[in-house]
């Protein structure tokens, strides 16, 4: 699939001077996720809150797995006094950093047993801000490396992983440090992690804004939608219906289904109910698609279009902004291709979510403390997750995205039958150590080449609308598929060794999937990198 690189050439891309803004700008992404999750978690705890209060704020982060849904609005909206000074992706992340501080700032000055409503609203603030920071330094990331040579989207993607885990890993040790010592309490310490972001803010000051021909591009994308909406009429604005029609179904499942009608659908068939939906929903999508390309094909050829109004000059902005991304990768990459491409990222890691969503129940019913957990579990993730991510940007570089991903993926299918033997050995902690490692290391190769698929795909004009979909087409497969775990292993009866047999078969039709695709991916990517 494609020429190895020596050892040499393949070390000469950590040389680039980008990749370590990437690292720091993935440090500044993991950091919002320790003031909403573990500080946040140890502040209420400590104030004595009940488990199910301290659970409820857990549900901000929902906000991560919806970026997707205003995602487009970083590719096209100007921010007022920055855009101009700053560029389209800087002004977006220091924008998001500098809400974060505020409302950092602001959570210290409350108090918990008193102001938990307050708390809850600047949490969210926190976490919508982040979710929006990550849309844009996604997007910095694949501009700023996009260029002839792709190779250097794995570098880029596992210094963006090692940053994220810093950020949220090693920066989320100091909260417990410091609350740990005498006259130091929660506020002060929400005071010192605003300051800390302050400090991350640094980055988008100092680095350059990416060069691209974004506005250029879009602006014509729009002058053609205002050709052939006068005379397509009032049936070809129903894109814009159905597309917000596909987000809510989805968006519903994942929240739980609330006030489902069950005297209508029993809850049991719910699922495959609001599948057929969106399924539905998208063939009509691309019906559209495919007709208002035709119509923009032909009207091109005429010399003097109709004039439009002004419900067509907004009508023309909503699709360049929302449906072109979509319109643009279904019709730079064929139907067929899209869909099995978005089939694979749907899959991939569908194992290893069945997995996670089980793992900590998982370690106390065989019999291991919630110490053994933390020490094991966390530290050892952490510090092999970004060590084995640059050992698996090596490998990806030398030997291509599409190796490195069949490579994971058999890898993390494998390293499930560990956690099998875990529940047939039972507590030792040898094994635990072991299984976690290995868990940590294929995970990591794994999410290297995924990530740098993601974004060798993206067209330069869609970024951050491309990356974002695709990204959270992945985490919608491992939030709403990955919450069926538990009822699978209460099927098998709480056999977790054939539990976890399953969740290693699971990447199977992804691989599939993936084989089948091999030689069109393989020239797509060569493409870009021509290009």
């Amino acid at each position: 699939m494609s020429s190895p690189h020596t050892i040499k050439e393949t070390l000469n891309y950590f040389k680039d001077k980008r990749l370590l803004t990437i690292f720091c700008f993935g440090i500044a992404s993991g950091f919002p996720w320790v003031m909403i999750g573990s500080a946040m978690t140890g502040w209420l705890k400590d104030e004595g809150l009940s488990r199910s209060s301290i659970g409820l704020f857990g549900l901000i982060f929902v906000a991560y797995s919806i970026n997707f849904l205003w995602s487009p609005l970083a590719d096209r909206v100007k921010l007022p006094f920055v855009t101009a000074k700053m560029g389209m992706r800087r002004s977006w992340i220091i924008v998001t950093q500098a809400i974060i501080v505020f409302a950092a700032y602001q959570l210290s000055h409350f108090d918990a047993s008193s102001q938990l409503n307050l708390m809850a609203m600047f949490g969210l603030i926190i976490a919508v801000t982040g979710a929006t920071q990550d849309i844009a330094i996604d997007a910095y990331r694949i501009d700023s490396l996009n260029g002839k040579d792709n190779n250097i989207m794995a570098a880029g993607s596992a210094m963006a992983t090692a940053g994220w885990w810093t950020g949220y890993a090693g920066l989320g040790s100091i909260p417990f440090i410091l609350v740990s010592k005498p006259n130091w309490e929660w506020p002060e310490v929400f005071l010192v992690l605003s300051a800390i972001m302050a400090v991350l803010m640094i980055t988008a000051l100092v680095v350059s804004e990416p060069k691209s021909d974004r506005e250029a591009v879009l602006k014509k994308i729009e002058a053609n939608y205002l050709k052939v909406l006068p005379q397509l009429g009032t049936k070809s604005f129903s894109i814009l219906f159905i597309l917000p029609l596909i987000f809510i179904s989805i968006i519903y499942a994942n929240i739980g289904y609330p006030a489902w009608p069950e005297n209508l659908i029993s809850n049991e068939y719910r699922f495959t109910f609001l599948t057929f939906l969106v399924t539905g929903l998208l063939f009509l999508f691309t019906q559209q698609l495919s007709r208002l390309n035709k119509s923009i094909n032909q009207q091109t050829l005429i010399a003097t279009p109709i004039k439009a109004n002004v419900f067509h000059r907004i009508t023309a902005w909503l699709l360049t902004t929302l449906v072109a991304p979509i319109q643009e990768f279904f019709d730079r990459n064929g139907t067929r291709l899209a869909i099995s491409i978005l089939l694979f990222i749907f899959l991939f890691k569908l194992g290893e979510a069945y997995l996670g969503r089980m793992s900590i129940v998982f370690y106390r019913e065989i019999g291991f403390s919630n110490e053994d957990i933390a020490y094991y579990s966390k530290m050892i993730n952490w510090a092999t997750t970004i060590v084995f991510s640059l050992i698996g940007s090596v490998f990806t570089i030398r030997y291509g995205i599409l190796k490195g991903l069949f490579i994971g993926g058999i890898a993390m299918s494998a390293s499930n039958l560990l956690f099998s033997a875990m529940a047939l050995v039972g507590p030792s902690k040898l094994l635990f150590a072991f299984t976690v490692f290995v868990d940590g290391f294929t995970s990591a190769w794994g999410s290297v080449a995924f990530v740098a698929l993601l974004s060798v795909l993206c067209n330069k004009s869609f970024t951050a609308s491309q990356y974002a979909l695709m990204a959270s087409l992945g985490t919608f497969g491992r939030v709403m598929l990955g919450s069926y775990s538990g009822i699978i292993v209460d099927w098998l009866d709480g056999n977790w060794s054939l539990f976890f047999i399953f969740t290693s078969l699971m990447v199977i039709p992804s691989l599939l999937f993936l084989y089948s695709i091999r030689k069109p991916l393989t020239a797509l990517i060569e493409k870009q990198n021509s290009n």
